[in-house]
This record gives structure tokens, C-alpha cells and sequence, in this order.
């Protein structure tokens, strides 16, 4: 079993080997970086994402947007390093 690491935030672990390692509400394996997205991207409010998500608390989610403000950039660079551009651009590359 993996070894789960706290953070400075009561609802948010990182588990080696569980959303590679990423920042994710403990108990579950969304990471942080998702609520972010359906938050700021989407654009979808704390009451749709619990709405989608009920086994989440408002708590948690609150704690994840609270997390990524206090770890912006690890946050902001998961995002990019998940996103379909990335992905394109990474696969472009492999076969230049």
C-alpha cells in the first residue's frame, strides 16, 4: 500500500501511484487540478461540481480551490502537462 502524504490542507493527500502522485481529495482520486478545470475553465460553481460529484463535501471542495491558490504554478503546470494540447504537442515531437 501506498504511503499517503499530507499536506498543509485537511482534505488534500498525495498517494504515490494515484493520479500520478498528484494533489487529490483524500478518499477519492480527484485531483486537484480537475475541480480546478471544471471550476475556472468550465466555469461550473461549487454547487454544480457537488451536484456532479455528491460524494464530495463543500469542505473539499473549498480546500482544493484553497489548494491551488496556495500551489499555483504545481497546479497550473499539471493542467497544461494534461490538456489535449500538451498531448498533440507532445505526440508531434515524438514523430518530428
Amino acid at each position: 500500500m501506498n504511503p499517503i502524504k499530507r499536506t498543509t490542507h485537511p482534505h488534500i493527500v498525495k498517494i504515490p501511484g494515484v493520479c500520478g502522485g498528484a494533489a487529490i481529495i483524500e478518499g477519492t482520486r480527484l485531483a486537484v487540478w480537475h475541480i480546478v478545470g471544471y471550476y475556472y475553465k468550465v466555469g461550473m460553481s461549487v454547487e454544480a461540481i457537488l451536484s456532479d460529484w455528491d460524494y464530495l463535501t463543500p469542505a473539499q471542495v473549498f480546500d482544493a480551490l484553497a489548494y491551488y491558490h496556495d500551489n499555483r504554478q504545481e497546479i497550473d503546470r499539471l493542467i497544461r502537462e494534461n490538456s489535449y494540447e500538451y498531448w498533440k504537442e507532445s505526440q508531434f515531437n515524438v514523430a518530428a
